[in-house]
């Protein structure tokens, strides 16, 4: 690949910023209105919050609420003071102060990731599909996809009857494994002679399992596949520094073991022989990777230096994947090539390792991974959702989605945009050029609540799920089938691009309103506000309006602020690839940007031993701080405008101003509990970790500093000298 084009390719994957990737239950749905935390925990000052009754009959009287959000208001509070630990003082680590119990009141869940307090709410939303598939078929008489609706139905509860622990042998997945590339641990019939470890990734991908191919979907037309470095590893993901420790080896390995031993392999020698070369070929791989210290862009580089010859399968791939759909783009496309010849070499040498290794991966990708029977109607929640998100929105926007939560954001945004045309208007480091450039972006800028709208895209989706081959009582079949789909229906732009234009068709994620999400769109330069992240704890119709723009305010601002970073500097107000910013502008912008990748460079995550990457990371760190700014910008001009007063901002028996109580709602969006190999697999991921991503930004944010008071020199308030773009 050419090094000119670099930086083009990494724009074009930059292009959708979003926020988060969660779900949550409707706000006007009260049985859903609270998280139920069963957990028991000690907190401090506890004995302190009144009664339900007594403070939601004071709200009634002094806030206009009804006595519903009266007392939902007050709930909410007592689940807020659950989650902190004030023990820690906020200007010491403000994270521990409002986070720090969180993990201690959290339910017991089946979880492949980390927890945290967005991400969970999904368990909450697939509670409300559940209701929405097993209630009374006349609730939905008027509804256009009955058919689907009742093939959705019949899968869902195969998932609830399906005997899912502890993972069963199926000769459906191990025919699947031999037609695909084979699993010589378990046949004896299998020959290296025809087998090809990029042909086998490619059949996976098919899947949705993540072999030695890592693809992803550019957001933008013709919306052909891109791809990042693999994951090697199951639930431990493996890089030079942690692949030989205990932590790797006990996690790995047992499951490597336990998936051998349910195929037949018994022979321990063969088996510790089997693991030894997989955990191998890692190693050699991760050689390579080394080589441009796992960076796809100094792969890039190093290409071209050494003048790397093309790597040439990819058509091979399109064949597989993409039934040889061909892409018409002005430039090269394919990722580097000197990884992925390395990667050929590696994996030729090694040719039965890698069959196996690819193999369980696939076995991997369709287990359950139940930690224990009791989760197994939350597993078929998920995976439902996962499967049919298109039907499952259609179904979930009529339901919970109304007049009045979109009204009310949508004064939101507007409140938070005005304050972004003031930072714009007001920036003394912006030349005149840049910032007329900067304002027409800010007014071009198009809102979207609940979802985008396509309708002919999703009807075709869900209207797709009639050609589903269903087989009655083959569960594992239909499963394997199902994964295809949701592949196919995640490559449906791609696939159909030559039948609609490049103004027609929007990335999918934009159509799927049930998610916790919100987006900003460089090519359509439009923010999208998700129906799904309308719940707590990023909002609710009841909360005081502090709470509300330290919630939902600054999601909004981080997006807006997406129009304005590093990638959003080289599109223009109507969404053309252009640099609108003068040398002077530029540069400056250069200075303030390195401000923050040196400022959380520094941050040093001490249970694997890494720093937080400030450069991987930089735009959604001056979209934290952007966002947090202009929202709280914006709560204070709508103080004065509506006259509020601190009663009226109060959360019942939380003792906080409603200065105070915008940065705890911010900070709690990203409570979160980790687990080591939780970090390993968001390592190289655009956001910081979420500990961090909460100390960087208010750290930067002098109202935090005055709303608590925090001296100069406080571990919050290091220094006079923020760093700061917008």
């Amino acid at each position: 690949m050419k090094v000119k084009i670099i930086r083009h390719l990494l724009l074009l994957i930059l292009l959708l910023s979003s926020i988060a990737l969660c779900a949550a239950l409707p706000t006007n749905a009260p049985t859903y209105s609270t998280q139920n935390n069963s957990a028991t925990t000690s907190v401090p000052n506890a004995d302190i919050v009144p009664t339900t009754a007594n403070v939601a009959a004071i709200d009634v009287m002094q806030n206009g609420l009804n006595e519903i959000e009266s007392e939902y208001r007050v709930k909410y509070a007592q689940q807020m003071l659950t989650y902190m630990n004030q023990s820690v003082q906020p200007c010491e680590d403000f994270y521990e102060y409002a986070c720090g119990n969180w993990k201690n009141v959290i339910p017991e869940r089946q979880s492949q990731h980390k927890r945290s307090n967005l991400i969970d709410i999904v368990y909450s939303l697939g509670e409300a599909v559940q209701q929405l598939l097993l209630q009374d078929s006349s609730s939905f008489d008027n509804f256009q996809y009955t058919l689907e609706l009742n093939m959705a139905r019949r899968i869902y509860n195969d998932c609830l009857t399906a005997d899912l622990y502890p993972v069963k042998y199926s000769q459906v997945y191990l025919d699947i494994i031999k037609s695909i590339g084979g699993f010589p641990a378990v046949d004896e019939t299998w020959r290296p002679d025809n087998f090809s470890w990029f042909n086998m990734s490619a059949h996976l991908t098919n899947y949705g399992a993540l072999g030695l191919i890592k693809e992803e979907i550019m957001p933008q037309y013709p919306f052909p596949p891109y791809f990042k470095l693999p994951d090697l590893g199951f639930e431990y993901i493996v890089h030079t520094d942690n692949i030989d420790t205990n932590s790797s080896h006990e996690l790995n390995e047992k499951r490597m073991r336990n998936y051998l031993h349910l195929y037949g392999v018994n022979d321990e020698q063969k088996i510790e022989r089997i693991i030894a070369d997989i955990v191998e070929t890692w190693r050699a791989i991760l050689n390579i990777t080394d080589e441009f210290h796992e960076d796809m862009n100094e792969c890039e580089v190093l290409t071209a230096a050494l003048g790397i010859d093309e790597f040439q399968q990819w058509n091979s791939y399109l064949d597989i994947a993409w039934n040889s759909t061909k892409f018409e783009l002005e430039e090269e496309t394919w990722p580097c090539h000197h990884f992925y010849n390395e990667l050929d070499r590696v994996c030729n040498e090694r040719k039965e390792a890698v069959a196996n290794y690819l193999a369980l991966k696939f076995i991997y990708r369709m287990d359950a991974r139940l930690q224990d029977k009791k989760f197994q109607t939350e597993h078929c929640n998920m995976m439902i959702q996962h499967v049919l998100p298109h039907l499952l929105n259609e179904i979930y926007m009529k339901e919970y989605f109304d007049d009045e939560i979109h009204g009310e954001i949508s004064d939101i945004v507007n409140e938070v945009r005005k304050s972004l045309r003031e930072i714009l208007e007001q920036a003394d480091w912006l030349d005149e050029k840049t910032r007329e450039q900067a304002l027409m972006k800010e007014a071009a800028i198009k809102p979207y609540i609940g979802s985008y709208h396509n309708h002919n895209v999703t009807d075709r989706l869900i209207k797709q799920m009639q050609q589903f081959s269903y087989v009655e009582g083959n569960y594992d079949l239909n499963l394997a089938n199902l994964y295809k789909f949701r592949t196919w229906q995640k490559r449906f732009n791609g696939l159909h691009h030559k039948e609609y234009d490049n103004t027609t068709l929007q990335p999918l994620e934009l159509l799927m309103g049930i998610q916790v999400n919100s987006f900003y769109y460089n090519v359509d330069n439009s923010i999208c506000v998700m129906a799904g992240i309308l719940h707590p704890p990023a909002y609710h119709k009841a909360w005081p309006a502090a709470l509300k723009f330290g919630t939902i305010g600054y999601l909004v601002g981080h997006e807006f602020t997406h129009g304005f970073d590093s990638v959003g500097a080289h599109y223009n107000s109507i969404g053309e690839e252009n640099y609108w910013w003068s040398q002077k502008a530029g540069k400056v912008f250069n200075e303030r940007e390195e401000c923050f990748v040196n400022q959380y460079n520094g941050y040093k995550i001490p249970e694997i031993n890494r720093f937080v990457d400030g450069n991987q990371t930089k735009d959604e760190n001056i979209a934290d701080s952007g966002g947090l700014r202009e929202s709280f910008s914006a709560y204070q001009r709508h103080v004065k405008e509506l006259h509020l007063t601190s009663k009226d901002e109060q959360m019942p028996g939380l003792d906080l101003t409603p200065e105070q109580l915008y940065f705890v709602g911010f900070a709690q969006l990203w409570c979160a509990s980790y687990k080591e190999r939780h970090y390993w697999e968001e390592l190289t991921n655009e956001h910081t970790v979420d500990k961090y991503r909460v100390l960087g930004a208010v750290t930067n944010i002098e109202d935090f500093s005055k709303a608590y008071n925090c001296p100069v020199g406080s571990k919050m308030n290091p220094t006079r000298n923020k760093c700061r773009v917008w």
